[in-house]
């Protein structure tokens, strides 16, 4: 599925193929085939490490909130105390998380396209289910 907005979900501060840029966070960006605009100009591509990392579909004006959970997810998976191991566990063995993991490894997970895309209430679900702070 192709969107139409996104939205700065962390200070993108870098240089691009067009320059360096310094986007606030907040910031609304626009989609020209697929790659985020800010101000007319390219700033990368939707399918990027970068985009993952700065920027979150909006069309339902819920990109803040994805952005948050995203991160939520991340930082609590990258944990290295005793619960690790269950947390990683949980993600492998749930039905849910299934869908948001690449398809091309089948030893290490590498969450898609889609995760970075998902519904907020498949966020929610991955994020209590490995008991990531609850996020607003």
């Amino acid at each position: 599925m192709n969107h139409n907005s996104y939205i700065t979900v962390k200070r993108a501060k870098f240089k691009t193929i067009s320059g360096e840029v310094n986007i606030p966070y907040g910031t609304k960006l626009e989609v020209g085939g697929n790659v985020l605009l800010h101000n007319g100009k390219p700033v990368c591509a939707v399918f990027s490490d970068c985009a993952y990392e700065f920027f979150a579909q909006n069309d339902d004006g819920q990109g803040l909130l994805r952005g948050k959970l995203i991160q939520t997810i991340k930082s609590t998976l990258a944990k290295h105390d005793e619960a690790h191991q269950d947390r990683w566990d949980k993600i492998w063995d749930d039905p849910r998380c299934q869908q948001y993991k690449c398809s091309d490894r089948d030893d290490f997970w590498l969450w898609n396209h889609d995760f970075y895309n998902a519904e907020i209430e498949d966020l929610k679900h991955i994020a209590k289910l490995i008991g990531a702070k609850e996020v607003k």
